[in-house]
C-alpha cells in the first residue's frame, strides 16, 4: 500500500532533456534550464554535464556528499563562476555575459550556506535591501523626501511586514538582524532572497541548525512560498528529512556528476546513491 506521502506525489513527466517536470508545470517552457553545464578549475573538473529543466512551481533537491560540487551548481546558476562549457536559461533567456546582479533581476535568487546578513541592520531593513531591484523613485526624490518617497516607503514597509509574516517574524522587525537566534537569521536570509521577486529561488542547506520541529516547519513554509508566490525552488540540504518531505524531484550529484534523478522514494531505492551517498542503511 503506497503511503499517504507518496499517494500526494505530483505525476512527473520526463521531457526531451533527461529531467523530469510536473506534470501541472507542462504546457510552458522551463523556467530553469541548465544543458551540459561545466566547470573546471585548472586541471580539475568540478562540475560536468549537469542538466537540469524546472517547471514554474516545482521544488526540486540537490543531495551529494560534501565536495560533490551542490554549492558550485548554485554558483554557475547565478553567475558568480562563469561556465566552461554549457548553457543556463531562465525562462527560455540566457544569462550568458550577464553580471551577479543582472541575473538576479531576471529573476534568480539566492541564500547562502553561510549566513549573509546584514548584522547591523534591524530585520526589516535586511528585507528592505531585498526590494531594491522593485524600487523606483530617483535620487532627488529621496534627497528632497517628495510625496513619491514617502508613498514608496510606507508601500514597502508593509510589503516587507507581510513577507516576515510567512516566518512569524514580524513582532521581530525592529530588533537587529545579528541578534536573532541561528533559525531565525536562516528564515530572514530566506524573506530577503524573496523580496527580489524571483522565478526560481535557490536554497542553500536552509535547514542547517534547525531541531527537528523547526525543519517540519520549514518544510511547510516552502510548500507555502511555492503555492503563494508560484514559483519554482531548488535547494541543497543535507537534512534528508526536508529533502525527502518536500521535494518533488530529487538530484543526486557526485563527484561534479548526476549519478540519479527521480522521486525522493525513487531515490531512496536507488543502489548507486545507497552507495555514494545515503550509506548501506538508506534513509528510514
Amino acid at each position: 500500500m503506497p503511503s499517504e506521502k507518496s499517494k500526494k506525489r505530483p505525476v512527473l513527466v520526463q521531457v526531451e532533456t533527461p529531467n523530469l517536470i510536473p506534470e501541472r508545470d507542462l504546457g510552458t517552457i522551463p523556467v530553469l534550464q541548465a544543458e551540459h553545464l561545466g566547470i573546471d578549475f585548472g586541471g580539475l573538473t568540478a562540475v560536468d554535464d549537469f542538466n537540469i529543466a524546472m517547471g514554474h512551481t516545482e521544488i526540486s533537491g540537490l543531495i551529494g556528499p560534501n565536495g560533490a560540487g551542490k554549492t558550485t551548481i548554485f554558483n554557475l546558476l547565478t553567475n558568480v563562476y562563469k561556465p566552461t562549457r554549457g548553457t543556463i536559461l531562465l525562462d527560455g533567456y540566457s544569462t550568458a555575459g550577464k553580471s551577479v546582479t543582472e541575473v538576479n533581476k531576471m529573476g534568480i535568487a539566492r541564500t547562502f550556506q553561510n549566513i549573509r546578513l546584514f548584522d547591523q541592520m534591524t530585520v526589516e531593513e535586511n528585507v528592505l535591501v531585498g526590494f531594491g531591484n522593485a524600487m523606483s523613485t530617483h535620487l532627488l526624490t529621496d534627497l528632497l523626501r517628495l510625496p513619491k518617497h514617502w508613498r514608496q516607503e510606507a508601500e514597502f514597509h508593509e510589503k516587507a511586514l507581510e513577507l516576515l509574516d510567512i516566518f512569524d517574524m514580524r513582532r521581530y522587525a525592529d530588533a537587529r538582524a545579528g541578534n536573532l537566534p541561528y533559525g531565525a537569521q536562516r528564515r530572514l536570509e530566506i524573506l530577503r532572497a524573496l523580496a527580489t521577486g524571483p522565478q526560481v529561488l535557490l536554497l542553500d542547506e536552509p535547514a542547517a541548525g534547525m531541531n527537528p520541529a523547526e525543519t517540519e516547519e520549514l518544510m511547510e513554509n516552502i510548500r507555502q512560498i511555492r503555492d503563494r508566490f508560484k514559483i519554482a525552488v531548488l535547494l541543497i540540504e543535507h537534512d534528508m528529512s526536508l529533502v525527502m518531505g518536500v521535494c518533488e524531484v530529487v538530484g543526486v550529484l557526485d563527484y561534479g556528476r548526476i549519478i540519479a534523478k527521480g522521486t525522493p522514494e525513487q531515490i531512496q531505492s536507488d543502489p548507486k546513491v545507497i552507495e555514494a551517498y545515503l550509506g548501506k542503511q538508506g534513509v528510514k
